[in-house]
């Protein structure tokens, strides 16, 4: 295998540039349900700071007035969950169904009732679901990203926003992944070719400027 470039050669050779931020943004937080939010489930691990920053955004984007949407993975029956293709993978998606406790949100996020949640059955919060055409009729041209897993659902997600015609943010503090290591490199992959990755004070006062 020949040897790779390292991250200042690939910003010389052009990755790495600014897909910025729109006038209208929404935040989408990916799949912060409670199979993944519980450490001791087969599926989960401890996301508490990542839900605290997740609640941070959430306020923010209230106060100015734009879209809060939820995601979660919900198979319409606990047989459609067992025998999905996913769950040949991940033992753990069977338990996720409608009216399972897995697929609720987490109690902690500052979820409003009138949040619309986006039930998917793979990765990408839109394929295969309502989100392009629900962000289209709010008129949204950017995506900003919360949630897990940061190397599944979220990098998923932000790429698919990318290829819908988004700008396509992550908020660093805002997701989390159960390998330390699958995180980073997600992180570093979106920023290099789909969208950007800011720091929460970086999306705070880029959604101040929306105001402006």
């Amino acid at each position: 295998m020949s040897e790779s470039l390292t991250l200042d050669e690939l910003n010389k050779r052009g990755f790495a540039g600014r897909s910025g931020f729109g006038r209208a943004p929404a935040l989408v937080i990916v799949d912060f349900v409670s199979a993944f939010t519980t450490p001791t489930h087969q599926l989960g691990s401890d996301v508490s700071e990542e839900i605290a920053e997740t609640n941070y955004l959430t306020r923010a984007f209230r106060h100015v007035g734009h879209p809060v949407i939820y995601t979660t993975i919900e198979y319409e029956t606990a047989e459609e969950a067992a025998t999905s293709n996913w769950s040949y993978k991940i033992a753990g998606v069977s338990t996720l169904f409608a009216g399972s406790a897995d697929a609720a949100q987490d109690e902690r996020l500052e979820r409003l009732p009138t949040d619309p949640i986006i039930a998917k059955q793979y990765a990408s919060a839109f394929f295969g679901t309502e989100l392009h055409d629900l962000l289209q009729k709010s008129r949204v041209d950017t995506v900003v990203l919360a949630g897990c897993s940061t190397s599944g659902c979220v990098r998923a997600t932000a790429v698919d926003a990318c290829q819908y015609g988004y700008k396509a943010v992550i908020c660093r503090e805002a997701v989390a992944d159960r390998h330390r290591d699958a995180h980073e490199q997600a992180l570093i992959d979106v920023d290099l070719k789909y969208g950007d990755v800011l720091d929460r004070a970086e999306i705070m006062a880029l959604l101040t400027a929306t105001q402006i």
